[in-house]
């Protein structure tokens, strides 16, 4: 029997999505800098700004960039990106059914090992930011869901990158990250998917608290 596991090494498509969103998140207020005219701004896309503007507060931090300061420049920074992220909502629409059959305990635990999966995967990339531009397109709204859609500039390539977004009442929390047409949660839940048909939940499990054990050693 073939055992499925995770695969988030070399330059697979969850760590490409990764990295652009978080590229995006860095990013995206310089579109304004730069000589991009101004989408039409909603709240939604407000609340992406100011996570925005957070993020580049703290990478541009030249204390916080000395050595001495990378434990805290990383968790400052997580701190502010779990801040916008609905890891729980992530985690419900990546694992599928089986999240309904789950106690509070698990998904507690399983909301944390995804968690850990998203954030350590990337801190990398987060932390060598170098500058890339983001244009914002436009913003759709639809009751309590919004969608920011907006564009990567790398050199001469144009990426196209959206956030979906669900409303919680007094703010906007990001459950899905969009890139060129393909989407994280669905491509995670694709990977869950093929382990639980195969293995069982419990095996899932197993192997994400190794990754993220392995994400959290030195």
């Amino acid at each position: 029997m073939v055992t499925n596991t995770i695969s988030l090494q070399g330059k697979s498509l969850p760590a490409r999505i990764g990295r652009l969103a978080v590229v995006g998140i860095m990013g995206a207020c310089l579109s304004f800098g730069i000589g991009f005219p101004q989408a039409f701004a909603g709240p939604p896309t407000d609340s992406m700004k100011g996570t925005i503007d957070e993020v580049l507060r703290i990478i541009r931090d030249k204390e916080l960039k000395q050595a001495a300061k990378a434990e805290e420049r990383r968790s400052l920074l997580e701190k502010v990106v779990a801040e916008r992220f609905d890891y729980q909502e992530m985690s419900r629409r990546a694992l599928g059914a089986p999240w309904n059959q789950l106690s509070d305990k698990e998904k507690q635990e399983f909301v944390s090992l995804f968690q850990t999966l998203l954030t350590n995967s990337y801190a990398e990339k987060v932390e060598s930011y170098s500058g890339e531009g983001v244009q914002y397109l436009n913003e759709r709204t639809e009751k309590d869901y919004a969608e920011v859609r907006t564009k990567i500039l790398s050199g001469k390539t144009e990426i196209p990158l959206d956030y979906r977004l669900i409303n919680h009442g007094t703010d906007w929390r990001v459950y899905d990250v969009v890139v060129d047409g393909v989407s994280l949660v669905n491509n995670y839940r694709g990977q869950f998917t093929k382990i639980l048909r195969s293995s069982s939940y419990p095996d899932l499990v197993d192997q994400l608290r190794k990754k993220s054990d392995k994400l959290k050693s030195p």
